[in-house]
């Protein structure tokens, strides 16, 4: 698991899960190398979706549109380049978002207006099904997931919806884990760019009952996954170790063995995705970093 020195290792720890069953597929989108689900004016998208969420990422340029009707719950924008800000319109609110920040955009009728060009990022439930239809690994999710529960959101603010955005520029801090903001359908942590991992201390680790997605946005990683064995051989899998570029997606399953390893020292960006948001990080005093803003599950 994680060397004495990993912030995660504070946590309490759980012993890797039995039981036969399907563990569910990886997905690897390298948007890099495929074409667009989606172009308009201005805009490219690829769609990829896990059990409960879609992540949309987005090339763009000036003036670009993001338009929700009726979207049915809290979705996050993220705006990664710091060159890249946006207009943001919902709930009778009209709010001018810098770049290099991370904003939840409440549930009904939305608008973005991207100001200046480069990468957008949305992070969707699947509850929106018109979303969901545009994805590239739709084979994947064929029916539910054996170890993914239903989907519930976690609760709603005491002040309610509206537009919350947040600055990326937080400065590290020892003991805390990346930059983890959660919402009511999403947890996300940001990592600053790290070093190139020392090969000896790398952190396997599984999750029981969720998927782990990681958006990177610059560099490139080797993602090392391992199925459990079970009684049932038709269970088994191979390993997996996949070279992944930026801007792609990888998406582990339950349940799985797994630990990425970066690029160059300084030349990557790995943003982690759960939908929705984890109890365990949320235990962890100080780690959320909006934590006062949405209530625990």
């Amino acid at each position: 698991m994680y060397e004495a020195d990993d912030p995660r290792s504070a946590m309490s720890a759980k012993a890797p899960a039995g039981g036969s069953g399907a563990f569910g597929q990886s997905t690897y989108a390298r948007f890099y190398a495929e074409e667009p689900q989606e172009t308009g004016e201005g805009v490219k998208t690829w769609y990829t979706r896990g059990q409960n969420f879609v992540v949309c990422y987005s090339e763009v340029q000036d003036g670009a549109v993001f338009e929700r009707k009726g979207q049915a719950d809290e979705y996050v924008l993220l705006l990664h380049d710091r060159d890249t800000s946006a207009l943001v319109e919902a709930n009778g609110e009209s709010i001018e978002v810098p770049g290099f920040t991370i904003t939840m955009v409440p549930p009904g009728d939305s608008k973005v207006t991207v100001r200046g060009s480069g990468t957008v990022v949305r992070l969707i439930s699947t509850q929106n099904e018109d979303v969901v239809a545009k994805v590239s690994n739709p084979e994947k999710y064929a029916g539910e997931h054996p170890h993914c529960p239903p989907f519930e959101p976690w609760p709603t603010p005491a002040d309610g919806f509206r537009i919350r955005s947040y600055s990326l520029d937080v400065p590290d801090e020892p003991g805390r884990f990346g930059k983890i903001f959660r919402c009511t359908t999403f947890m996300v942590n940001v990592f600053p760019s790290m070093e190139a991992r020392d090969l000896t201390k790398l952190s396997p680790h599984h999750h029981d009952d969720f998927e782990q997605c990681s958006l990177a946005l610059d560099g490139w990683y080797m993602h090392h996954l391992r199925w459990p064995w079970t009684a049932n051989l038709h269970d088994w899998q191979e390993d997996e170790h996949e070279k992944c570029a930026a801007p792609s997606v990888c998406v582990i399953p339950p349940r799985v063995i797994h630990t990425s390893a970066p690029s160059e020292p300084d030349a990557n960006v790995l943003v982690d995705i759960f939908a929705p948001p984890r109890e365990d990080f949320s235990d962890m005093k100080g780690w959320v970093l909006n934590a006062d803003d949405y209530p625990r599950k």
